[in-house]
């Protein structure tokens, strides 16, 4: 008897690590500071959960011109691919509305971007 309630300790631990790694990830993204951004291309990631995205994004003329999701690991959330980085372009944000039934993978794609973008960023000299 104490063999099972073990064994069923353990699997009840390792559904509710699952669960939890399953949350929505945080959105982490603002709208852009356009005169801080140094042409060029940049490349970001970000993984949450089951999720992570790999992007690649080019900015010209202090903007974000074009975002390539170079690789978007999701159990679901693949509608979100070419949603969001067409927002992000729009409204020159990483702080878009998620693709509904895709959150995570929303937010996932937005925090890469984030993360690209972060590394454009002018420093501001002491």
């Amino acid at each position: 008897m104490p063999e099972i309630v073990g064994k069923t300790l353990i699997g009840a631990v390792a559904a509710g690590f699952i669960i939890s790694a399953c949350g929505p990830a945080p959105r982490i993204g603002l709208s852009l500071d356009q005169t801080r951004l140094n042409d060029g291309i940049y490349e970001g990631q970000y993984k949450a959960g089951p999720n992570s995205a790999e992007v690649r994004v080019t900015i010209e003329d202090q903007k974000v011109l074009d975002i390539e999701i170079i690789k978007h690991n999701a159990w679901r959330g693949r509608k979100a691919d070419p949603i969001i980085p067409k927002r992000i372009i729009e409204e020159q944000s990483t702080a878009v509305d998620a693709v509904s039934g895709a959150t995570n993978s929303s937010h996932v794609i937005m925090n890469a971007v984030h993360k690209a973008v972060e590394k454009a960023a002018v420093t501001q000299s002491p």
